[in-house]
């Protein structure tokens, strides 16, 4: 009777803890989200709220080989500029979720995205999110990039 009440209470455990696992998965998604939503409405305001005020933005530019040439890092607050600016062209970034690690106060989000401006493919590659879990909830903290044509 003793060992059955044990697993019972174990399983209880688990059972719970997978659910604070998943909860997180899930409001870690819902921040990315977010900022690929304002992003892609030009809405800075929805944008910089799911962001750390001091986010860092950096993509790996390549050579004609494919081989890393550089990491350009981009100002935030540059980056919030243009995408609040009066835009000539529709842009749209669509993203995958690929896989998403949640540990206490980090995450880290694997997402193969696809750029499209005016409605075409403009190009492909890969973002990598790191965030931080903040007394305001998830932020996004790190966005590094690769670009394919």
């Amino acid at each position: 009777m003793k060992i059955s009440h044990t697993i019972l209470v174990l399983c209880l455990l688990w059972g719970a803890q997978q659910t604070t696992a998943q909860t997180q998965e899930h409001e870690v998604r819902e921040v990315v989200n977010r900022f690929f939503e304002g992003m892609n409405k030009g809405d800075t305001v929805l944008l910089k709220s799911a962001c750390m005020s001091n986010m860092v933005l950096q993509t790996c530019k390549t050579d004609s080989t494919g081989a890393v040439k550089t990491v350009k890092t981009d100002s935030f607050s540059e980056f919030v500029s243009l995408i609040g600016a009066p835009r000539k062209n529709e842009i749209e970034e669509r993203i995958t979720f690929g896989k998403v690690l949640v540990e206490e106060l980090l995450a880290s989000v694997w997402a193969p995205y696809t750029f499209y401006l005016n409605g075409d493919v403009s190009h492909t590659g890969t973002n990598s999110f790191q965030l931080v879990r903040t007394s305001d909830g998830w932020k996004i903290q790190y966005i590094i990039d690769t670009r394919r044509r």
